[in-house]
């Protein structure tokens, strides 16, 4: 495991500041194309329905959520972008789908991206972002575990700017939609869901950014995709954190691990065993937070199950 220090994504036991948590760590630069490639309660929406069809993910426009947009048949695969960042396309020369990672911050009503085919007029489409209330839950904790010392918040910002260099990663999108369908990594019960707020001592943190699950020490955690190794490290916040590239910038990351088993550069199967949980950084127990990437947003991984 590397030594350098690297920042890690908060998860609900990282008690940052809010405005020390607006970036959600990653890393390596942008990534030239890999041979390899080819919660809680919502009172505002329906949950996401099963996908009658088998395709993965579910689309869910809400904050945190999912959007499946048709760009429609074309002979070359479209090019798309949320603002500068660019979106996973998948499909095949008579239909063509945008999966959209939609931001938690993002504002409820009309979102755009670009979409840019050569030879033709670049042109917009607008989609709808739903309002979704996830569950807060409110904490009073001692300070000393809310708060950084000075020494910390060195090392967090030390690594800042290698882990966005990892959310920068954009490889050959995946084949086809059909393909997303996500292994869990870990058997286990969810024990902090996506989205879920927690407010200590008053003060409101960034909504939790992945999926819990309960799992002990030494527990195999495995693929939830093919996908190549792109960063180890061990991080503040997380401990021991592996990040996945499944291609067209959709990543996978799983943290606190008490063993990393690859090395960047490595490539893994669907199922393929990696690493294994622990309970390493900022942590009261063993388990596994598993977060899930799509246009440099942390999404909902539950949208990826399918069950």
């Amino acid at each position: 495991m590397p030594s350098m220090p690297r920042i890690a994504i908060p998860d609900s036991s990282a008690a940052l500041p809010l405005s020390r948590r607006q970036m959600i760590g990653a890393g390596a630069a942008l990534l030239a194309a890999p041979a390899w490639a080819a919660g809680a309660a919502d009172r505002t929406t329906p949950k996401a329905p099963a996908a009658a069809n088998g395709v993965w993910p579910h689309a869910l426009a809400v904050p945190g959520g999912v959007a499946r947009i048709s760009l429609g048949p074309s002979a070359q695969r479209p090019q798309a972008h949320a603002g500068d960042v660019p979106v996973l396309v998948v499909g095949d020369v008579i239909e063509w789908t945008a999966i959209v990672g939609i931001p938690l911050s993002a504002p409820v009503g009309t979102a755009s991206i670009r979409i840019h085919v050569p030879g033709e007029a670049p042109r917009t489409i607008d989609y709808a972002v739903a309002p979704k209330q996830y569950r807060e839950q409110r904490l009073t904790v001692a300070p000393r575990t809310v708060d950084l010392s000075a020494e910390d918040n060195a090392r967090f910002e030390r690594e800042r700017a290698h882990q966005q260099q990892v959310m920068a990663a954009f490889t050959t999108p995946l084949p086809a939609a059909d393909g997303l369908a996500m292994r869990q990594p870990v058997p286990g019960r969810r024990s902090s869901s996506f989205g879920l707020r927690r407010v200590f001592n008053g003060q409101a943190r960034n909504p939790h950014s992945g999926m819990d699950i309960a799992a002990a020490t030494g527990t195999p955690v495995v693929a939830p995709l093919p996908g190549r190794v792109i960063d180890t490290g061990d991080y503040f916040f997380n401990g021991g954190t592996v990040w996945l590239d499944h291609g067209g910038g959709l990543l996978t990351m799983v943290c606190h691990l008490s063993a990393i088993d690859v090395q960047v550069g490595d490539t893994l199967k669907t199922g393929e065993a990696f690493c294994k949980v622990g309970a390493t950084g900022r942590v009261t127990g063993p388990h596994l937070h598993w977060g899930v990437m799509l246009n440099r947003t942390m999404v909902d991984p539950a949208l990826f199950l399918p069950a």
